[in-house]
């Protein structure tokens, strides 16, 4: 006898709870509307809709593979993120609610028509500069990773939102080769977990993500060390930055930019009330007021 959407829904969501999960309510939809090609919305009004089989064939394999710690972005291939979808695969990091605090305080101060150049080093799947220029039609960007993968994942995502007209794609060593004073605002959600770290991690972190995209050396902070000076070096005068950070990398992140010359400097938390974004700003050009003799 066949599942209806509302029995698969209650027996994914069982399953995943026993296989102690965190959000098995969310997964199990997700995976469901995936499976049975159905929506949120379809679950609501034809709850009864029965699936085929070779839906719930689908469905076994979600289920199964979600088990065995597989993040559902990977199983699904996708992963909202802001006001956009993208593809994902296991040559990026999951995009994640934390790193849109990000993209949430560029866009306060950041005018809506203006022609702004933004960088974004490690862009990975383009999470944070897609939704940047998805809001901000006038600006343009380019996107810098080591990863040929990363950015060919970064270079998809780019044209099916149809922005492949306004971003850049580079493979590169963070800012090298770069020249100095050519960016408005540069982004970056650089490795920074301890290497001794990794292997506590969830599964689904551990396992699936890839560790050049999380290893940060013995503290966290080695990347930070080469991107604080050579962030200012690349921003114009007055220019912005804002960079993802460990929940307990506030204080020797703050002080690697102030040392590189930053001013402003400030840390934001995100929705769980957790440090997780340093910003602030290049030094202005002075003015020189000429007085009348």
């Amino acid at each position: 006898m066949s599942l209806n959407l509302l029995q698969a829904w209650q027996s994914a969501k069982k399953r995943l709870e026993t296989a102690g999960l965190s959000g098995p309510v969310i997964d199990a939809r997700l995976l469901v509307e995936a499976a049975a090609d159905a929506t949120r919305a379809d679950i609501v009004a034809d709850p009864y809709r029965a699936l085929t089989p070779e839906q719930e064939a689908r469905l076994e394999d979600y289920l199964n593979r979600r088990e065995h710690r597989e993040p559902v972005s990977h199983i699904l291939g996708r992963k909202g993120f802001w006001k956009i979808m993208l593809n994902v695969t296991p040559d990026v990091l999951t995009p994640r609610p934390d790193t849109e605090t990000v993209v949430e305080w560029v866009l306060r101060d950041f005018p809506e028509h203006a022609a702004w150049s933004v960088l974004d080093l490690g862009v990975g799947s383009g999470a944070i500069i897609l939704s940047i220029l998805a809001e901000r039609p006038a600006a343009k960007g380019l996107g810098i990773d080591v990863s040929e993968e990363a950015l060919a994942v970064a270079r998809d995502n780019a044209a099916h939102l149809g922005l492949a007209g306004r971003l850049a794609l580079l493979r590169g060593d963070w800012t090298a080769g770069l020249e100095g004073d050519r960016f408005d605002l540069v982004v970056s959600n650089p490795p920074y977990i301890a290497s001794h770290v990794i292997e506590t991690l969830e599964p689904e972190v551990r396992d699936h993500e890839p560790r050049l995209a999380l290893e940060g050396g013995d503290d966290g902070l080695m990347h930070y060390r080469t991107l604080a000076p050579e962030i200012l070096r690349v921003l114009k005068p007055g220019g912005r930055f804002a960079v993802e950070i460990g929940f307990d990398q506030k204080d020797a992140v703050e002080a690697l930019f102030r040392e590189a010359g930053a001013q402003g400097v400030q840390t934001l938390k995100d929705l769980g009330e957790r440090d997780r974004v340093v910003a602030g700003v290049k030094k202005p050009l002075e003015t020189k007021v000429r007085l009348a003799s």
